[in-house]
């Protein structure tokens, strides 16, 4: 099983950083879904909130919100996550994955909503 890539994005100057998780740490994750939050401890940045904004599985398919549950499913899509259309009117069917983190997905990312506070000395 391949270690998860989590790219850690902070909105307020707009940097993003690669951390990369080993598989114990990466199972805590399983489960969450795109817009949830989670304590930073659990790869290593304590004191810091961060929200799942998406990510993309082992074959490169980008995780959708609006798909449910782990699976990939091929759907109809006009744009957004996933397919970006050429011409005025396009459709095309595409593949994407589910908005459910799972032992398929190898790129997770994330943005930071709280920081820890600075301590006074």
């Amino acid at each position: 099983m391949p270690n998860i890539k989590l790219v850690v994005s902070d909105p307020e100057n707009g940097t993003a950083k690669t951390v990369e998780v080993d598989e114990a740490k990466a199972r805590l994750l399983y489960g969450l879904k795109i817009g949830d939050v989670f304590d930073g401890s659990i790869i290593g940045l304590s004191g810091y909130r961060l929200m799942i904004t998406g990510g993309s599985d082992r074959d490169g398919f980008p995780m959708r919100p609006d798909v449910y549950g782990p699976g990939r499913k091929k759907l109809l899509l006009s744009g957004g996550v996933g397919f970006r259309p050429r011409r005025r009117g396009e459709r095309r069917r595409v593949y994407v994955r589910g908005n459910t983190i799972s032992a398929d997905i190898v790129q997770v990312n994330v943005k930071i909503v709280e920081k820890p506070s600075p301590q006074r000395t």
